[in-house]
């Protein structure tokens, strides 16, 4: 089974041996981009002949596509992607063609287009929908398409560069500074190398020294991103935080990326082809995939906490609310959120989610005393039209201060830090 590179439900592993390059800002990975919202022809195939996006060529991506030949057209391995604010992403692995329109008339002048075919991301695509294209310094392009609007969208644009986008083409500025931890989760979700394993290669050898065996619990996984890290959480728990999962992540990548390499070169079962084992396993890594990010964020949250000495607690077992509700974090306990007299200007309840989707408002029912909750992301770019619903039902939202960055003006001035989280805690409960 090991052909040097390895593709199971949508994560990329690479067994050669020698060095990974990972980058640090989008024009190192990607050539270009450009984006639009999508026309009734470009989405809805009943209105044209066949799947087509057209228009490339007005902002220059002729220069990444190439000009094909007469009959035929150049061929494209595309990762496409349907993203939403509350849905999983959608992600198909296709090929997508890049061909001239008018090619039986050579008197006309070339008309070149994009052609897709039908599959699970292209089923989901609308009218009005926010398209990006990128072609990757690989040779391979990447499709994502999201509703118009979305916190999706704002992300995308932060990331390429894209102020403006109509329904023609918008060229990508491509900006060079650092890519900030929520957009490299975004582009790691995508199949997007993001994170630098090579910079915790002496790391993952004490890890895999202490675990060799398996994943340790997520608490020891948070536990040694501190330990290797030297971030004082005291004096910049927004540095603290956005450091310890970033170096958490590119641990975990680099520890996982051994562990199931390793995995993939024995093989399944006993003659190594075993199809259920391997979907099994394959489903275990998705799911850890999903679960760890945000157990490791309220781990380090809690940390913080504790070094500030905060008095708190976390919800689960007995530890819950109305309707057995069980916030991420209550100060200063249940106990006193249960006690009809103790005051709620001295109790507050903090929801921790990494991204918010449409799971922000879950926040909303974990404390029915409380008039004003908070919750903290790191996902960065929400669309006004969320962070405005969210200040209309009195939830404040917390971003750690990298992050703000990727917000407009207008809403930073809304925005808590994680400091000023922690500072309003101490006020309230102390």
């Amino acid at each position: 089974m090991d052909d040097g590179n390895s593709s199971y439900f949508g994560i990329d592993l690479e067994v050669r041996s020698g060095g990974i390059e990972v980058l640090d800002s989008v024009n190192e990975i990607f050539e270009g981009a450009a984006a639009k919202y999508l026309s009734a022809v470009d989405a809805d195939p009943a209105r044209s002949n066949q799947h087509e996006i057209g228009g490339l060529p007005s902002v220059g991506f002729k220069s990444f596509l190439g000009t094909p030949g007469k009959s035929d057209g150049y061929p494209f391995p595309a990762l496409m992607a349907y993203l939403t604010d509350d849905e999983d992403t959608e992600l198909s692995r296709d090929t997508v063609t890049w061909y001239d329109a008018r090619w039986r008339n050579p008197k006309r002048s070339p008309e070149y287009r994009l052609y897709y075919k039908s599959n699970p991301v292209t089923e989901l695509i609308q009218p009005t929908d926010f398209f990006l294209i990128a072609k990757k310094r690989d040779g391979s392009l990447l499709l994502i398409f999201t509703p118009a609007g979305s916190s999706a969208e704002f992300q995308l644009r932060h990331l390429f560069g894209l102020p403006d986008v109509d329904q023609d083409f918008t060229s990508a500025s491509m900006p060079s500074q650092t890519l900030i931890l929520p957009i490299k989760l975004l582009l790691e979700e995508l199949g997007v190398r993001a994170f630098d394993e090579k910079e915790v290669q002496n790391d993952l050898d004490m890890l895999l020294e202490r675990f060799p065996d398996k994943f340790p619990k997520t608490a020891e996984f948070s536990a040694v991103a501190r330990e290797v890290t030297d971030f004082d959480c005291i004096t910049d728990p927004d540095a603290a935080l956005i450091g310890w999962m970033e170096r958490e992540e590119a641990l975990f990548r680099a520890y996982e990326r051994h562990i199931v390499s390793a995995k993939l070169r024995s093989g399944f079962g006993a003659t190594g082809d075993d199809v259920d084992e391997f979907i099994a396993f394959s489903l275990s890594v998705q799911n850890r995939r999903k679960s760890r990010v945000g157990h490791a964020f309220e781990n380090h949250i809690g940390f913080v906490f504790q070094e500030h000495k905060l008095q708190f607690e976390k919800g689960g077992g007995q530890r819950v609310t109305e309707n057995k509700a069980k916030p991420d974090f209550l100060f200063p306990s249940f106990a006193a959120y249960h006690d009809q007299n103790h005051p709620t200007d001295k109790i507050l309840l903090l929801g921790a989610k990494t991204t918010c989707k449409d799971r922000w408002r879950q926040v909303l029912s974990e404390g029915d005393r409380l008039e004003q909750k908070f919750l903290i992301t790191l996902e960065g770019g929400i669309s006004q039209s969320q962070t405005e619903e969210m200040q209309a039902k009195k939830l404040q939202l917390v971003v750690p201060e990298d992050i703000q960055q990727s917000f407009n003006t207008a809403q930073r001035a809304t925005l808590y830090s994680f400091s000023q989280f922690i500072e309003r805690a101490k006020a309230s409960i102390c």
